[in-house]
This record gives structure tokens, sequence and C-alpha cells, in this order.
């Protein structure tokens, strides 16, 4: 069984395969993938290690608040996105569309 792990804080300049190479050094790697932006492409700063059970510990271990690229990344294991109720989401706030100064009399 695989255990896939959290890993944040990392550099702009982390790929995926960089990320990959750095946590092999602590056993298998089954899969890494750092999150882009779909738009830009650009990393958003964390991603994933996916790997087996008996090496996850180590992996955590071995580079959680370890520099990597230059900056202290965080690792733990991965949680299920949970659903979060439609209130609790952020809004943008593009101001109220009805308040446009007073109205006119003509």
């Amino acid at each position: 069984m695989a255990k896939k792990l959290y890993v944040g804080n990392l550099a702009w300049a982390t790929t995926s395969d960089s990320l990959k190479d750095a946590f092999s050094q602590a056993g298998e790697v089954i899969s890494a993938t750092v999150m882009t932006d779909k738009m830009t492409g650009r990393s958003r700063g964390f991603g994933f290690v996916e790997v087996p059970d008996e090496v996850a510990e180590a992996a955590i271990a071995m580079w959680n608040e370890k520099d990597l690229d230059g900056r202290a990344i965080i690792v733990n294991e991965a949680r299920p996105m949970t659903d979060r109720p439609a209130g609790d989401r952020p809004r943008r706030d593009f101001g109220d569309r009805n308040d446009r100064g007073p109205r006119r009399s003509y």
C-alpha cells in the first residue's frame, strides 16, 4: 500500500522531477507532483509525493522543516479534501453592484 505525503512551502523553481529526486533519498518514490496554477502554469507552492508505507515515516523525518531549493519545506501525511459548506468558501468582493451613488431625479 502507498501513502501520499503533502509537501508545502516549495520554492517556485521546484519541479515534479526535482521533488521526486529529493524524496528518492529516503527510498522508493511512486510519484511526485508539484501543483500548478491552471491559467499561468506557475507552481502553487505545494505538491504531493506518493511513497510505499514503509518509506513514508523516513521521508517525513528526513524532509520535514528541511531545506529544499532554499526553502524550509513542510512534509506530513496528506489528508483527504473535505467538502466545505458553500458559506465557508472565500468570496471575492466586487462591491455592491447596486451601489452606484444616489439616484438622480430629473
